[in-house]
Order: C-alpha cells, then sequence, then structure tokens
C-alpha cells in the first residue's frame, strides 16, 4: 500500500489521521494520505520566509536551468513516492484511476506540464516584458533603456487550494520557483499525483525540498493555506470568485465561460470552422475554464447547432483506458445527477432547443455504481438573456446563441477566453477595449489554444511582485 506523507518544509511528516484515496469504479483503496489540519499549516508559516531565502541562494538562471532538468525527470523518471517509487506509467495511471480522467488525457496533460517547465525561460521572459531576472534577483538594477527600477516580492511563499478536476491547472503555479518563491500545496483529495510527483522532480533537479509544503487534508487545511500565505490561488465554481473577488491576496480562478464569437463577415462560411468549434467544446472532457461554452452568431445558429450536435451526440463514455476515450467520470457522488437537472429545467424555456438528444443513443446522464457521466450537450438558444446563453458545465457543454453582432460585447459576460473569428478591423477595435474578455484572439484560434508566453488568467509576475520606487545614491562597489 502506498502511504503519502505531509510534506513539512521539505521533511515528511506522518499524521496519525489518513485518508484513503480509492479507484473512481472499484472502490480498490490505492493509497493512503496522511492528513495535516489548520494548526500545523498555521504553525509552520512562522518559517515561510526560509523558503524564499534558500531559493534566493540560486540565480534564476540558475532555477530556470533546474526547470528545464525537472521537465525531464517528471516526464520520464522514476521519482520517490510515499513509501515507494513511481514511473511515469503508473504516474498516468493512477491520475486516471483516482479521478476518472481517461489515460489519454492524462498523459496530455503531463505533456503540457513538462512543455512549460522546458520553456520556462521564454515565459519568464515574456511575463517580464523582457525585465532582466536578476533585477527580481537583487531586488533593483537598470533596465535596458538605463532607468533605474525596483521590485519587491509580495510574499515568501506561494499557497495553492488545488482542484481533482483537470490537472492543466498545476501549470499555473511552475513559475514560482524561478521567481524565488517558495510553494505551499494542499492537493486535491484525488489527485494528490502532480503536486508531488513535480515536488520529486524540483528536488531532484536541485531545488531545495525545504522550499516545499504539500498539505492533504480537509477544508479547514485549505482555509488556513489561503489565510497564512500573503499570496494564495484557489480553484473553484462562481461562489469562489465571488467570495475572494476584494481579496488581493488570493487570486481565484473558476469558470472560464469562454466563447467564439463568429463575426457577420464570416458567419456564412461557419462551416469552415466546424472542426475548431468541435475541438474546443471537447479537449480535455471539456472541464478546463478554456473549453468553449458558448458560441454567439447572428445568423445560421440552428445549423450551427445541428452540425455540433451531430458530430459530439453520439459520443459515448468509455472506459478510461481505451484511447478513443473524451468523457472524463464524474467521482463525486450527485454532481453530474445535480448538472443534468439544470440542465432539465433549462431547457423548459421556449428559448431553448436540446439539439443532441436527437442523435445521442439513450440519455445525457449515464449512472453506475461508483461514478456518472454526462455526455456532451449542445444547445440552441434563441434569446440572450436566458440563463442557459451563459452557462458552463464540467463536460462537453455548449450553447449555441443567436445573437446581433452588434449586441455581442454587451450580452456575453464575463469570458476568460474569447476568439472572435473575423476580419472586421472596427469590431476588432471593440474586442480589444472589451474589459470583460481576458484572453483575447482574433482569427480562426481554438479556445483551447493556450500560448505559454502569454499570461493566462492575471499575470503572475503581477501577483508575485511590485514595482516601487528605488533611489540609489550610494557609489558603486569596487
Amino acid at each position: 500500500m502506498i502511504e503519502i506523507p505531509v510534506i513539512r518544509w521539505g521533511q515528511p511528516y506522518e499524521s496519525l489521521e489518513k485518508a484513503d484515496v480509492v479507484h473512481f469504479e472499484t472502490g480498490e483503496t490505492m493509497a493512503q494520505m496522511h492528513q495535516a489540519n489548520a494548526g500545523l499549516v498555521k504553525m509552520d508559516s512562522r518559517k515561510a520566509a526560509k523558503a524564499r531565502q534558500l531559493l534566493r541562494e540560486f540565480t534564476p538562471r540558475q532555477l530556470i536551468e533546474m526547470c528545464e532538468k525537472a521537465a525531464d525527470l517528471f516526464l520520464e523518471a522514476e521519482l520517490p513516492l510515499g513509501n515507494g517509487t513511481q514511473t511515469p506509467d503508473e504516474f498516468c495511471e493512477i491520475q486516471s484511476a483516482t479521478t476518472g480522467l481517461p489515460l489519454n488525457m492524462a498523459k496530455a496533460n503531463m505533456g503540457k506540464i513538462a512543455f512549460v517547465l522546458k520553456n520556462m525561460g521564454a515565459t519568464l521572459n515574456a511575463l517580464t516584458r523582457g525585465l532582466p531576472l536578476e533585477i527580481l534577483h537583487k531586488g533593483f538594477g537598470m533596465e535596458d533603456r538605463g532607468v533605474m527600477v525596483s521590485y519587491q516580492a509580495t510574499t515568501d511563499t506561494l499557497g495553492l487550494v488545488l482542484p481533482s478536476n483537470s490537472p492543466g491547472v498545476h501549470t499555473l503555479w511552475l513559475p514560482a520557483i524561478p521567481l524565488q518563491v517558495g510553494l505551499v500545496l494542499k492537493p486535491g483529495s484525488s489527485e494528490p499525483w502532480t503536486p508531488y510527483r513535480m515536488f520529486e522532480a524540483f528536488a531532484a533537479a536541485g531545488v531545495p525540498r525545504e522550499a516545499f509544503c504539500l498539505y492533504p487534508g480537509p477544508h479547514e487545511v485549505g482555509n488556513a493555506v489561503l489565510e497564512k500565505c500573503e499570496r494564495a490561488m484557489i480553484f473553484g465554481g462562481t461562489a469562489t470568485v465571488e467570495k475572494y473577488a476584494a481579496n488581493p491576496k488570493v487570486q481565484a480562478h473558476g469558470p472560464g465561460f469562454s466563447k467564439i464569437l463568429l463575426g457577420d463577415d464570416i458567419v456564412d462560411q461557419w462551416e469552415d470552422y466546424l472542426d475548431l468549434m468541435i475541438k474546443s467544446v471537447l479537449i480535455n472532457g471539456g472541464r478546463s475554464c478554456i473549453n468553449c461554452s458558448g458560441i454567439w452568431a447572428s445568423r445560421h445558429t440552428e445549423a450551427i447547432a445541428d452540425a455540433l450536435a451531430q458530430k459530439l451526440g453520439p459520443i459515448e463514455a468509455l472506459p478510461t483506458t481505451d484511447p478513443e476515450a473524451a468523457l472524463a467520470a464524474f467521482t463525486m457522488e450527485g454532481a453530474a445527477e445535480a448538472m443534468n437537472n439544470m440542465i432539465e429545467d433549462g431547457i423548459q424555456s421556449p428559448a431553448v432547443t436540446e439539439v443532441t438528444a436527437q442523435y445521442r443513443n439513450g440519455d445525457r446522464l449515464i449512472q453506475r455504481e461508483r461514478c456518472d457521466y454526462l455526455r456532451p450537450t449542445v444547445l440552441h438558444v434563441s434569446d440572450v438573456d436566458d440563463d442557459m446563453a451563459n452557462t458552463e458545465f464540467m463536460f462537453p457543454f455548449v450553447s449555441v446563441t443567436q445573437c446581433p453582432q452588434d449586441q455581442m460585447l454587451r450580452k456575453i459576460g464575463p469570458t476568460l477566453v474569447g476568439t472572435a473569428i473575423t476580419n472586421d478591423e472596427a469590431w476588432s477595435r471593440q474586442l480589444v477595449d472589451a474589459r470583460h474578455i481576458d484572453r483575447l484572439n482574433v482569427g480562426a484560434v481554438p479556445t483551447c489554444a493556450l500560448n505559454w508566453l502569454q499570461p493566462h488568467e492575471g499575470n503572475i509576475i503581477d501577483f508575485l511582485y511590485r514595482n516601487r520606487a528605488f533611489q540609489n545614491s550610494l557609489p558603486p562597489a569596487h
């Protein structure tokens, strides 16, 4: 039996309290996680400054090289895991077994994480807008244009309350290490595998173990991480985002409500973009905030919805080991049923039509003994003010909404990724000015096509460092 300890500043800690991590289909115990508590987190927080001090003993360039080495280790090496070791294949298999994520998606997410680590230097150069990292390391220095600048870290550690639904979110915290900020991680209950494997890959690459804490445990542990870290990230629903909206210490990542907007100048050629729309909806089982949940156009919306439904509707729930598996299981009891009921309520509106039902063999909700599935769902919405025009669920779900182009930017609401397919320069300027679109793609770019040289949702540099005035009257050292 794999036993995975709490990690307190790099040191394993065994707790009297343990929690089973089980196979989502069979109920077999795959591992036991030692459990932290809020008191432990608060006690350890007194030593947080040491994590940053240890990282500052290395230059940013050295830490970037460690990231590059960690990428290869994460992807290829047999690494320690609790009281045993774990190969890359074993990592993907156990992640799939405890989260319900198909094996092909586990492997794909593993590749994404390794890619970000391998390209950390270029990523940081882009996110800092070319600022020499030595300035962040030293605290001040001269920019290329000969201006004295100063940057100060806002925290010694970055806290993370991590989810279990999509391993891809772990790419967001990786830059903390070369930015010389320690990590305090609260892993998801069914997906501790990525944080622990990343910790071991970093350590094997030369990053001090003492820069890390990993605290598996109940919700109170996550609350303590958010309370004691001066900067933290949390992942959740709309309620989570609203709860922390006014808290500058917490960056809350919630639903994306990502959309594709078809401009009037190209909408008559919508069939040319059908594959792009399907990819945006379906990739990663529809579980990411960058999956498309809304397609907006002024005309042809019924035909677009029907074409999407013909492709998505027949998709079945396949075993996680099937290389063609496109749907992830819901392992939390009642979650899929609740979503299904919300959709059933929504399609009672005269403005809403479910289009996939006619192409689906069986029900949308598939209930099994220990897990559930939701099959892809395409709605057509004729009223932009209907609730179903701007709804997101954690499976391949999309609303195709009919809306005049000149009303779209007023009606789409907050949008993490907005892909606007148009050659209309005047509308493109309006899109650039739209403050409620975080990531803007103009042209035929899937919503799921991330450029890691650009901020995802808030620039981590701006979150972990602040620009301040600095004047130095001391003569240069000889």
